[in-house]
């Protein structure tokens, strides 16, 4: 390990605690500008050229919006159609009816479960949102409920779909791990599916009912509005609960077409090629939003020009959002292309440890230092292959959900889903780190203990 490297690992540390300086501190900081400095901060600290520092935060914010600022977009339109005409209230109002306080959290584990086996975690929370804000809502106004309502339906949500997309193919990283050990999917989603269990109950439902009286967290108020109130309707008859489901679920159909075809049948096959353009993420938000605008307005006799402006309205609030999920991508890429990577890879080297072990460190420490679970699993996958190949007795599906597993630890200040998150649910630094930093780590965490017990047995 070098000097270079280490002052690389050095840079990224700072960089992160003058990020969270800016923003707390007396000074104050707007996220967005805090992170475009520290990415420059980052660039000039590792000897980039001016041109590769523009370059690099245009690329990182630019890719990060067109991946998922979108997708957001088209999710708050979704949303907002969807509470126009009643039917996030209706869902709501069902699951409070059907269960009890304390068995909500369980109740939203099992929707975003569902939810989560096709989708992105980014996505998938867009799409759980008016649902989350609609049950909060409502259940902070019953009587002796301590603490943030909001956090109590939102822990569980997180926890199930952060485990869900680092643990379970067919989703991007797990199935990296796989092409990469060349290994095989029907046992590591299988692998998956168990070990995320334990880990979405545990960092869900469970930490959410320990956290959530502990905090006051509430969304803003423009944001709440817009995924639990409805406008006012004609005398017209409310469309059907089944129908409004089918909407909301649209994407997530379609996605997991797209999963199962890709899993099942050839790749060159018509059938792949058609469900992976209407299962990618942005076709299917697309055709989701226009198959609700079609059957819950138009079927209607709704008013185009109240729908125009509807979906323009729901567009301001998340405007903000999107625009700091840009910055911290542009943060990631500056940590990315400053090969901070390289040097955690030169760390683990100086240590000898168990494979499987050694694949969830290396991930997490990857994801940690970049900001991207995605450099943590290419990179933990790419260096153990080499091992992988030489060793008959390693279990390869197992090292593919360790190294999966790894990449979720500790998302924090320079991923681009904490910021989501953060934003999202209207929290301050502190308490988006002990939500989704401390959820993802407790998933991360169970995910490596199942593992290891896999493995024992």
């Amino acid at each position: 390990m070098s000097e270079f490297d280490i002052q690389l690992l050095m840079t990224a540390l700072i960089s992160v605690l003058l990020l969270v300086a800016l923003i707390i501190s007396r000074i104050r900081m707007h996220p967005l500008l805090a992170l475009l400095l520290v990415s420059v901060g980052v660039g000039f600290a590792t000897h980039m050229e001016p041109a590769s520092i523009v370059k690099n935060i245009t690329d990182g914010a630019g890719k990060t919006l067109g991946a998922v600022g979108v997708v957001i977009a088209l999710g708050a339109m979704l949303g907002k159609i969807l509470a126009d005409a009643g039917i996030t209230e209706q869902i709501a109002n069902a699951i409070l009816r059907g269960t009890s306080k304390r068995m909500i959290p369980w109740a939203m584990t099992l929707v975003a479960f569902i939810v989560g086996i096709p989708m992105f975690f980014e996505v998938g929370l867009v799409v759980m949102l008016p649902l989350i804000f609609s049950v909060a809502r409502k259940l902070e106004t019953q009587e002796r409920f301590k603490g943030s309502a909001y956090v109590y339906v939102g822990v569980p949500v997180i926890a199930a779909l952060a485990a869900m997309h680092g643990m379970v193919p067919p989703h991007p990283g797990p199935l990296t791990a796989i092409a990469t050990l060349k290994t095989t999917v029907g046992p590591t989603m299988l692998y998956g599916f168990l070990a995320a269990i334990p880990a979405l109950i545990l960092g869900g439902p469970l930490y959410g009912a320990f956290i959530a009286p502990r905090m006051t967290t509430r969304p803003e108020q423009a944001l709440l509005d817009q995924f639990t109130i409805a406008e006012k309707q004609d005398d017209r008859q409310a469309p059907s609960v089944a129908l409004g489901v089918l909407a909301a679920l649209l994407p997530a159909i379609l996605m997991l077409i797209h999963a199962l075809t890709e899993t099942f049948l050839p790749k060159a096959s018509a059938a792949t090629h058609v469900s992976a353009f209407l299962g990618n993420p942005l076709i299917a938000m697309l055709l989701g939003v226009l198959f609700a605008i079609v059957t819950l307005v138009y079927a209607r006799g709704g008013d185009a020009e109240k729908l125009r402006e509807s979906l323009g309205k729901s567009l301001k609030p998340i405007a903000g959002i999107m625009l700091i999920i840009a910055g911290g991508g542009a943060f990631q890429q500056m940590l990315t292309s400053a090969k901070v990577g390289d040097a955690i890879v030169h760390l683990t080297q100086q240590f000898a440890f168990p494979p499987l072990i050694l694949g969830w460190l290396i991930a997490m420490l990857l994801s940690v230092s970049t900001g991207s679970a995605t450099v943590g699993i290419v990179g933990a996958a790419g260096l153990l292959a080499p091992l992988a190949g030489a060793d008959p007795s390693l279990n390869l599906p197992l090292l593919a959900l360790a190294i999966g597993s790894g990449s979720l630890f500790f998302n924090y200040a320079n991923h681009a889903g904490f910021w989501m998150v953060k934003e999202s649910f209207g929290m301050t630094m502190g308490e988006a780190t002990k939500t989704i930093s401390v959820v993802q780590s407790i998933v991360s965490l169970i995910g490596l203990v199942m593992v290891l017990l896999f493995n024992a047995f």
